[in-house]
């Protein structure tokens, strides 16, 4: 048998007599015989060791860079600000077809059950278990959590009704630290022994989340305070279901993002750029200080005399009860201050705040919004670029603000959607036939959207002109367009439409007369006929786009389509 010596570069045992050779990525960065990366030691582990071990400490550096990194400030509210604003608002999207209902009764039960929702969204003591928030603050208050802790977790709980508050769901959010192992079922007392078993069913715990042997999530564990909490009464333990056990609906709302396959816990969204942060944090603060310091004028006296009666060493009021400190020194405004005999004051770099401070600033900046898919100068709200990079910026961070929205709709809005919804069907508030005889009918009465803010306009005139264009050619309908615009509803618009222009003496536009087509639930118009060109500004102001073609009439239509 041949003796084997252990490799620690490569972590494996090989025999004596084989010279272990590089190929393929062995001779590019998995070389271990390189300079440049012979040295770069990189060990990783399950997503359990990379991950859950870590997260107790990562939480925390991402929570006190919120509260005092202005970068990181940024990121996270210019995040809650495009994803949520002032909430996610319902439009619920039924499926007409599968329910045998006509252009009309499904327009009708929509706007019934969007305002039967609002009902419960708006009122704080209706959806908030804590009284705190109605369902867009919370919203916001799940997005700004799952940003800093990596996750957010609610749980879903019924209340007594009453004549006031018809509906019992309540929903509450709680710290992601309180989602952990329980200490008897880990592997010590730690915050670091993540994982541990359940003697009960035997299956395992990754982090206070319950899996079982097929590696779904069946339960969670919650403390019943946070972590190390001062005043806090013993920690008591409860293990809640993940989803109810008779109807299936969900118990506990985890919004998360996943990033490795078997990951049961988020990470941070500042993980990546926590290092960055704090040195730029550092750098900004020292600057800061010697600038302040660079313009104060301060006089020091060296003198021979007694000190003792000298009243210019007042840094302060002295409180009372306080001895004042004779040596203590202070620089300010017109400070003067008295030295004793061998004194002197030494400046260790005069020639701060150093000039290149703002670029250098600029530069980490790019890269932290790199790393966080936000530009940086929607970063750092300076916008000094042309109108083809702002735009080019924007529509780049836009695309991370939609992935981030859809994601808190399918973790957050629509599961509470589909808890409400199944209350209020019971209760008899809403008429949903077969919502709970048949899975496809509850899917089709459960299909919604969730709007929320425009990504706002940098040239209105091109953008409108835009979107005019296609809804004419059929690229896009008006409630899209609405949408995209500026957040708004179509049908809203029309109907104040008609008010106006009924109050102003003039014909109204109606979408149900013939020739503009019958108004479908989503906006959508039949193709003109005959003489009816799509590109007559006339055309356009019956399809109930009076407002957006004043904008962009005559000339100016042409000239912007040509560039100018």
């Amino acid at each position: 048998m041949r003796k084997t010596k252990y490799d620690q570069t490569r972590g494996l045992y090989l025999p004596d007599n084989v010279r272990p050779q590089n190929k393929g990525y062995g001779e590019a960065g998995a070389s271990w015989r390189k300079k440049a990366v012979k040295g770069f030691n990189a060990p990783s582990g399950s997503a359990h060791e990379d991950i859950d071990f870590n997260n107790y400490t990562m939480r925390q550096r991402a929570r006190m860079l919120y509260m005092a990194a202005p970068i990181a400030t940024s990121a996270i509210k210019t995040n809650r600000t495009n994803v949520v604003g002032v909430g996610l608002r319902l439009k619920s999207r039924i499926d007409r077809e599968v329910l045998g209902l006509s252009p009309d009764q499904a327009e009708r039960w929509q706007k019934e059950t969007e305002r039967e929702f609002s009902l419960w969204a708006s009122n704080k003591r209706a959806c908030d278990a804590t009284g705190m928030n109605n369902f867009y603050g919370l919203q916001q208050l799940a997005l700004i959590s799952w940003l800093l802790s990596g996750d957010c977790i609610g749980l879903i709980k019924q209340y007594e009704t009453t004549q006031l508050l018809p509906y019992s769901l309540r929903v509450h959010l709680i710290e992601s630290d309180r989602i952990a192992t329980p200490n008897n079922y880990g592997a010590g007392t730690t915050l670091y022994y993540t994982t541990g078993k359940n003697p009960e069913t035997g299956n395992t715990i990754y982090d206070g989340v319950e899996v079982d042997k097929n590696g779904m999530v069946v339960a969670y564990h919650i403390r019943s305070n946070y972590p190390y909490e001062l005043g806090a009464p013993v920690t008591e333990w409860a293990r809640v279901l993940a989803y109810q056990q008779r109807t299936g609906l969900p118990n506990v709302l985890h919004v998360i993002d996943t990033e490795r396959p078997d990951q049961y816990r988020g990470v941070s969204y500042l993980a990546q750029v926590i290092e960055p942060l704090l040195q730029l944090r550092r750098y900004t603060e020292s600057e800061l200080m010697a600038a302040v310091v660079e313009s104060f004028y301060t006089a020091f006296i060296k003198t021979e005399a007694p000190t003792d009666e000298m009243p210019f060493n007042e840094v302060d009021p002295v409180p009372p009860g306080e001895m004042r400190n004779p040596n203590e020194y202070s620089m300010g405004p017109g400070q003067i201050n008295v030295m004793g005999p061998g004194e002197s004051v030494e400046f260790a770099n005069p020639t701060h705040p150093n000039g290149s401070f703002d670029k250098f600033a600029v530069a980490i900046s790019a890269q932290v919004g790199a790393a966080l898919e936000i530009p940086s100068d929607l970063l750092l709200k300076s916008f000094n670029a042309s109108y083809s990079a702002s735009r080019a910026a924007l529509l780049e961070a836009w695309k991370a603000f939609k992935m981030r929205r859809e994601w808190l709709a399918d973790d957050f809005c629509r599961p509470c959607y589909e808890v409400w919804m199944s209350e209020a069907v019971a209760r008899g508030r809403i008429y949903a036939p077969g919502f709970f005889q048949n899975p496809a009918i509850r899917a089709a009465y459960l299909g919604s959207e969730w709007l929320g803010p425009s990504q706002g306009q940098l040239d209105p005139v091109k953008e409108i002109t835009a979107e005019i264009l296609a809804c004419s050619e059929g690229f896009s309908t008006h409630e899209q367009s609405t949408i995209r615009l500026n957040g708004g509803q179509w049908d809203s618009n029309v109907e104040q439409l008609r008010r106006e222009n009924e109050k102003l003496g003039g014909n109204p536009p109606d979408p149900h007369q013939s020739g503009t087509g019958t108004a479908e639930p989503d906006g959508e118009q039949d193709p003109p006929e005959g003489d009816d060109n799509p590109h007559n500004p006339e055309t356009a102001r019956k399809r109930g786009t009076v407002a957006l073609r004043s904008l962009v009439i005559g000339e100016q239509i042409k000239q912007t389509i040509q560039g100018g």
